[in-house]
């Protein structure tokens, strides 16, 4: 059970993890349809690899907000320190609706 803890703690601390919640937490769809403020969930899954300055993460991260319920998606890739998002979006979870963070709002 602690390990299980523990792994999702560093996934949670992580910079694509952090980053990646941030983006939804500010994007003005995912505002609109979720309601604010928006939260993270407690069970993350996916992986994060990183190794120096270089890595990838695939990560499906549980989010909610007083309208709803919705999981934010990111695939990402790191180089020179830099984290850089092939996907990044929230998936509603009463319609089925993805809003792609990576597009303008």
């Amino acid at each position: 059970f602690l390990i299980v803890i523990f792994v999702f703690g560093v996934m949670k601390s992580s910079d694509v993890y952090e980053n990646a919640l941030a983006r939804a937490r500010e994007h003005p769809s995912v505002q609109q349809t979720l309601g604010t403020p928006i939260e993270d969930g407690l069970i993350v899954s996916g992986s994060i690899n990183v190794s120096g300055s270089s890595g990838d993460a695939d990560i499906a991260i549980p989010i909610s907000g007083p309208r709803g319920e919705a999981t934010l998606y990111a695939v990402a890739h790191r180089s020179a320190g830099q984290w850089t998002y092939a996907h990044l979006v929230v998936e509603i979870d009463r319609t089925g609706k993805l809003i792609d963070l990576l597009e303008s709002p």
